[in-house]
């Protein structure tokens, strides 16, 4: 019987924290303990003198992915510690887990295997409170609101255009429309309703935010709503953006665990990979890059969507230039992007899946090819990953990789880091190293000073191989409002399917010959970035008929068991 990830975990010694610690050159003075296996890194290290070089930044993305999960934390964790078993100081970034997931379909996010950060009952279950505190400060915000239309709306706020709505950090479809301030006394009654905890702006904004006064900033300008006349109300209009941010102070600083193998993993932050940027935080990546040789970092989804505002929002927010990628993909994932299979959750994989099938990945493979496109478009080089399974036969291996290598990946090899560690990846190791020591020409796909449209255009056609864009009245407005409003300077951020590279989920491998569709648009103004809707973008999920964390409980002995 194999043991599950759980298992694994506690079968390895954790190094004592200080010890990691002392890998990134931290002392005790730079942390602020939670327990033995987890520190808060203090913000103060950035202001310390240094004449240490800044490490190489590594970002970690994939094909677009399919339920079958292809392994993307699995190779952030385990990249970085194959970087360390060639000699190289490195570090692992990653985004905290929502725990709707963790309890729902999706399971946790710690990497798995043999790669995995530890102890994952922690990093998966409230750490150290930083999404409680998002949850706070957004329904804050929130609780200012509904008193200030209690009290009067001296703010004169338009009750059908209040955009904040409420978070809970769970899957919990039943909140996702409610009524609120129904009865005497309790308010104005309106319609509103609850999104999980990553998708709050705030959480976003956390992300982003380079330092406390940056985030006071941010939160200042959180729209919460509008006037009849069209005036935004901010949260600072409300006079709650400093109570938000004091609940945000000890957030802003990131969580220092481990991986399996001892190497330092840092975990901060989780916004959506759709409607925010799916990245974990600037200061978690300064304070790495600060300290260590090689970071490595995970973006959200496919390189069409987490990779690209890794690029476009993220490094534009932050200034920081990235050194080279990790494209990650599978066989059995390649096949599913031909159109051929179906997968049903509780259902045996189809037989296609498990056996040879060089014409499924033949018909499969321009994901592949599309999404090192997309990486190279910012001008940096990519290195592929074939993470393998036992059904992988010899030649669909080679096929991938020669495939890869032809789009122009640097280089591609097989990876077995989830069965093996470190140590399975290092070929990869080896081929990064050199992908950072090549020159680099890495650019932002559009100028900040570009129209929306514009942008949107450009994003539609260069990354999701669009014909066009096509906007649906809603869209049209909603773009010219914000372009009048002066918020045509920001990034986009794209709300769309994660599941194609366009904008429609049953559009695999890579779609050619169709108009990207735009709906509806939104406006993150906190955050800094505009989201045009792309279809339906599910912003609270919900718990299926049997949810994992029916499976979870704890041992005689007090233990988390049958999670993962």
């Amino acid at each position: 019987m194999s043991l599950n990830d759980l298992e694994i975990a506690r079968s390895f010694p954790l190094r004592p924290l200080s010890e990691v610690a002392r890998i990134m050159g931290l002392g005790s003075e730079d942390l602020e303990p939670y327990g033995h296996t987890k520190a808060k890194i203090k913000l103060d290290i950035l202001q310390k003198p240094t004449s240490r070089k800044h490490g190489k930044y590594i970002v970690v993305t994939a094909i677009t992915p399919t339920p079958l999960g292809e392994g993307k934390t699995v190779h952030t964790v385990g990249i970085s510690q194959a970087l360390n078993r060639i000699g190289k100081k490195a570090c692992c970034v990653i985004r905290q887990p929502s725990m709707g997931p963790v309890f729902g379909i999706k399971g946790g996010a710690a990497g798995g295997g043999y790669s995995q950060v530890v102890p994952p009952e922690e990093l998966n279950l409230h750490l150290t409170g930083d999404f409680h505190a998002v949850t706070a400060a957004h329904n804050l915000c929130a609780a200012f609101l509904d008193s200030h239309l209690f009290h009067g709306n001296e703010l004169g706020i338009d009750l059908e255009q209040i955009s904040w709505r409420r978070v809970l950090d769970m899957n919990d479809r039943a909140l996702r429309m409610v009524e609120v301030a129904r009865g005497e006394k309790n308010g104005a009654p309106r319609s509103t309703g609850f999104d999980i905890t990553s998708a709050s702006e705030v959480m976003a904004i956390l992300g982003l935010s380079k330092d406390i006064h940056d985030l006071r900033r941010r939160l200042g300008a959180v729209v919460v709503g509008y006037r009849k006349d069209g005036e935004k109300v901010t949260a600072e209009d409300l006079k709650v953006a400093g109570a938000m941010t004091a609940i945000l102070k000890d957030a802003l600083k990131p969580t220092l665990m481990q991986t399996i193998e001892g190497t330092p993993a840092i975990v901060h932050t989780g916004p959506f990979a759709n409607i925010a940027h799916g990245n974990s935080s600037i200061v978690a990546d300064y304070i790495a890059l600060r300290c260590l040789d090689y970071v490595v970092t995970e973006a959200g989804f496919g390189a069409d969507m987490g990779a690209e505002k890794f690029f476009n929002i993220k490094c534009r927010a932050s200034g920081l230039k990235p050194d080279a990628a990790l494209l990650v993909a599978t066989v059995r994932a390649l096949k599913m992007h031909s159109g051929r299979f179906a997968i049903q959750a509780g259902k045996p994989l189809p037989e296609g899946l498990q056996k040879e099938d060089l014409d499924a990945l033949l018909n499969g493979i321009g994901n592949l090819e599309k999404q090192i496109e997309n990486v190279r478009l910012f001008g940096i080089p990519v290195v592929v990953a074939i993470n393998r399974f036992p059904t992988d036969t010899d030649a669909e291996i080679e096929f991938v990789r020669q495939a890869a290598l032809a789009a122009g990946a640097t280089a591609a090899h097989t990876s077995t880091l989830f069965n093996d560690g470190g140590k399975g990846g290092e070929e990869l190791a080896h081929a990064l190293v050199r992908a950072c020591d090549e020159p680099n020409n890495f650019h932002l796909l559009y100028p900040s000073e570009a129209s929306l449209k514009e942008k949107i255009e450009t994003l539609a056609l260069q990354v999701y191989g669009a014909d066009g864009v096509d906007y649906e009245p809603l869209a049209e407005q909603a773009l010219a409002m914000f372009e009048a409003r002066g918020f045509g300077s920001f990034p986009i951020c794209m709300a769309k399917t994660q599941y194609s590279l366009s904008h429609d989920a049953t559009l695999k491998g890579r779609p050619t010959g169709y108009r990207f569709k735009v709906r509806d648009a939104r406006v993150a103004v906190g955050a800094g970035f505009v989201y045009p809707l792309a279809g339906e973008i599910m912003t609270m999920p919900g718990l299926g008929k049997i949810p994992g964390g029916s499976r979870i409980d704890i041992d005689d002995k007090g233990n988390v068991v049958g999670m993962f």
